[in-house]
């Protein structure tokens, strides 16, 4: 390699490192967004400043509630994408790790509200100074992720993990943006996010849809969650980094 390709090269890595090590570092704080939802503002965790970054990624959670393992996938994604990343508190402070009582949050979620709740992120994201803001979510968040990209105009790409919202929530086939699905092959929640769901899903949205991207991997549901018993390393990190490259593309 020539020297001055070689140099270029180094600086460039170099410049990587930088800008990695600046989002790997940049602090995490709360903050309150305005909310039509009639539980009033949605409290969030918010990592990086929209001011001086122009891609936003709103971060939704399980049906566990605002954990430390959702607030930590915020700081993955914002790493990942080189993003300010926000993780609205959907049920307002109730976390649990018992499946019975996040049953019975999930069951008790105003779901519109909570549309509501993403679209005060996004457009608090939007008014801070980010220009573009997307949607990702798992499970719960993966179905309110598919909500967020079809009924709220502020959100300009989604990225919904094992997760299908009702056809009363909204009509998936509506979706003008760019959105990339992401789901499991051993998923056994049925009627909500297994294969017997999503591969008509499938169907459906790519017979309507433009800018559609989907992807099934060899794992059960929560593959993702690093806190799960059904974590998968290699799917997991294959599915981020295809989520980081959709976003740095549709978000840039």
């Amino acid at each position: 390699m020539p020297r001055s390709s070689y140099n270029l090269a180094k600086a460039a890595q170099k410049e990587d490192k930088v800008a990695e090590q600046k989002y790997t570092t940049m602090a995490t704080k709360k903050v309150e967004c305005p909310s039509e939802n009639k539980a009033g503002p949605v409290p969030a965790m918010m990592t990086g400043d929209p001011k001086a970054t122009p891609v936003g990624v709103i971060v939704l959670q399980e049906w566990w509630g605002l954990n430390d393992q959702i607030q930590d996938c915020g700081k993955d994604i914002s790493c990942g994408v080189k993003a300010v990343t926000i993780v609205p508190d959907l049920y307002r402070g109730k976390v649990t790790t018992d499946n019975e009582e996040a049953g019975h949050f999930m069951s008790n979620l105003d779901w519109m509200g909570a549309v509501q709740d993403i679209r005060a992120c996004a457009r608090f994201l939007k008014e801070q100074g980010c220009k573009k803001v997307g949607v990702t979510g798992f499970c719960m968040g993966g179905a309110l992720s598919f909500a967020g990209a079809a009924l709220v105009t502020e959100i300009d790409a989604a990225a919904p993990f094992y997760g299908i919202p009702s056809a009363e929530l909204c009509d998936v086939t509506s979706i003008k943006i760019p959105i990339q699905c992401h789901f499991a092959e051993k998923d056994a929640t049925k009627g909500f996010a297994s294969p017997d769901e999503w591969k008509p899903l499938k169907v459906k949205l790519e017979a309507k849809l433009k800018g559609l991207e989907f992807f099934s991997y060899d794992a059960p549901h929560a593959f993702t969650s690093k806190v799960s018993p059904n974590y998968d390393k290699g799917c997991q990190e294959l599915a981020f980094k295809r989520m980081f490259e959709f976003f740095q593309k549709n978000l840039a």
